[in-house]
């Protein structure tokens, strides 16, 4: 049986919980250990360089067990962060969806996915039951699993349901065993052993003991996937069908990462599964079904997007657990977002004839600040079909970005889709929408281009008289991401937040950039700078960001 030689390999040393001195230094000496091992046997030998490999290519190995084994902490020892939430919850389920990411053990890569706990017995259509419906979807499409359970809890009637469940749905699927939360079984008293016994009972060959937690085992776990991935990919490579029907690579975008908001149950998890066209994440009546922060990846107009459907917890709760961890998660996605898609609920935003409350005009506010791009996303909208036709729907149509520009006037011209992601309508004019605001959002305009509209702006506008003209030597933009400029104006000129603002609005307008944050800087130059157009002096006042924060208080109700 494989239940000796715990080790760690080099680059998965990181913790998925704070450990003891002792904890750490075995871990550090147990990757020295390995390093020797791999330049000494034949474990050195390499088939295949997985770093050259594509991504594409890469094999598929999902994770799956009873509730509360581990697999979220193995699936973040795996790609090298903490990005599923992990929370000890025996009466209940962290994970509902499916997590995916690219694993990094040792020198091999291949995709791994985190899936929900699997109860065999659930209720056909309660939670549970369409957790494990998502996972035989996804199992099908992966080439290898990892049956994980707790050596410590010892073997549970609910492991051998999940072993007669993997039998029956993953016929052609190679399936390593393994043993989690060993840690504290001892080879010295046979507890490991007899952990080891009882996991061979559900037939699926030696099991594998291993620590997600504390890094040990894994090299055990790497020279069991090491032979079969490899297996995996030379078959691929030999493939010539394969490789001479490979298409020609498309030129490729920049990527862009896209985050979900909002609050439970607007719809968020089932326009996600509309964008991919595949049943990702758990849908249904519940509110707060999606607790993890899920992050998938496709293609979209030759451009790779990262989309992350975040969990509907916009603010903060006395709640402790899996809610906050929630919060924390969500607000850590949306620093990470290019662009922010604000989502409400359509049908409440009719019978309320408000659009947005407290917690969603905070995010929308706290995007601009950050210098996100937004767009605003109003699900649902099958729910009113009755009233399409009627004058009270297309004052509906028109009141809601009124009002939205009214309740976040730091950004104008912000973009509102209409959809409803159940039907699987609007998912073309969402991505449109999402990709038009990120170019936006990247633009750079030259010098010469900006100080040519600077003299056309300042010539059609009318001033009380000259002296009133704010003193502009030059213009320039020094950044993208948002989009930022510098104003660099002569001598102790300080420009008004109104010309800052006719400024912004002016450039907005002209050069098509409405629905992103703007941010023009001023700066001053010395007589010698003005005449010389040099760099500007050290002593320069640095300038104020156009965008103002108004007072989360301001609503504004729908007529």
């Amino acid at each position: 049986m494989r239940i000796a030689g715990f080790c760690s390999l080099p680059g998965s040393s990181t913790s998925i919980s704070e450990k003891s001195d002792l904890d750490c230094n075995a871990s550090e000496l147990a990757e020295e250990n390995l390093v020797e091992e791999v330049k000494t046997k034949s474990l050195s030998k390499k088939l295949v360089d997985f770093t050259q490999v594509d991504k594409e290519l890469l094999p598929t190995v999902i994770i799956v067990g009873r509730p509360n084994v581990g697999k979220s902490a193995l699936f973040n020892r795996l790609i090298q962060r903490r990005e599923a939430l992990v929370y000890n919850t025996p009466a209940d389920h962290v994970t509902r969806d499916i997590r995916d990411g690219i694993a990094k053990l040792g020198d091999l890569r291949f995709q791994v996915l985190d899936s929900a706990g699997l109860e065999v017995a659930a209720t056909s259509g309660s939670i549970l039951g369409r957790t494990a419906d998502m996972t035989a979807n996804v199992l099908s499409g992966s080439q290898f699993a990892i049956f994980l359970i707790a050596a410590r809890d010892g073997l549970q009637s609910m492991d051998l349901q999940v072993g007669k469940w993997l039998r029956k749905h993953a016929p052609g699927i190679k399936i390593v065993l393994v043993m989690n939360k060993s840690e504290s079984l001892d080879e010295s008293d046979g507890s490991l052993a007899a952990a080891a016994g009882e996991a061979y009972r559900l037939g699926f060959g030696d099991p594998i003991a291993i620590s997600a937690e504390t890094g040990l085992g894994m090299s055990e776990l790497y020279g069991a996937l090491k032979p079969l991935l490899e297996e995996h990919i030379l078959q691929i490579i030999n493939d010539e069908a394969t490789l001479e029907s490979s298409p020609e690579p498309e030129e490729s975008k920049l990527p862009l990462q896209l985050a979900i908001v909002g609050r439970p149950n607007v719809g968020k998890s089932t326009l996600l599964n509309t964008l991919l066209q595949e049943e990702r994440v758990l849908v249904g009546p519940e509110a707060g079904l999606t607790r993890d922060s899920i992050r998938a990846q496709f293609q979209y107009d030759h451009r790779t997007v990262y989309m992350v459907d975040t969990a509907g917890w916009l603010e903060r709760t006395k709640e402790k657990g899996p809610a906050s961890l929630s919060i924390m998660q969500t607000r850590k996605n949306l620093m990470r977002a290019h662009v922010i898609a604000l989502v409400l609920d359509g049908e409440e935003v009719a019978k309320t004839k408000r659009s947005m409350k407290h917690a969603e005009i905070v995010i929308a506010r706290q995007a601009v600040e950050e210098g996100r791009g937004l767009i605003i996303i109003v699900n649902k909208m099958d729910l009113l079909k009755g009233k399409q036709k009627s004058k009270l729907y297309e004052d509906f149509i028109k009141a809601v970005p009124e009002e939205i520009q009214k309740l976040i006037p730091q950004v104008t011209g912000i973009p509102v889709i209409f959809v409803s992601a159940r039907e699987g309508k609007g998912r073309i004019a969402v991505m449109r929408q999402v990709t038009d605001t990120y170019e936006k959002w990247c633009l750079r305009l030259s010098t010469a281009r900006l100080n040519r509209w600077l003299r056309k702006v300042m010539s059609r506008h009318s001033w009380k008289d000259q002296a009133a003209q704010p003193k502009i030597k030059y213009f320039t933009q020094v950044k993208a991401r948002p989009p930022t400029f510098v104003a660099f104006v002569k001598g102790k000129t300080v420009l008004s937040d109104t010309e800052i603002r006719f400024l912004s609005k002016s450039l907005k307008e002209d050069f098509d950039m409405g629905g992103i944050p703007i941010r023009i800087l001023q700066r001053s130059l010395s007589r010698h700078d003005t005449t010389s157009k040099s760099a500007p002096a050290k002593r320069s006042q640095t300038g104020k960001v156009v965008e103002r924060v108004s007072s989360d208080k301001r609503s504004v109700s729908l007529k």
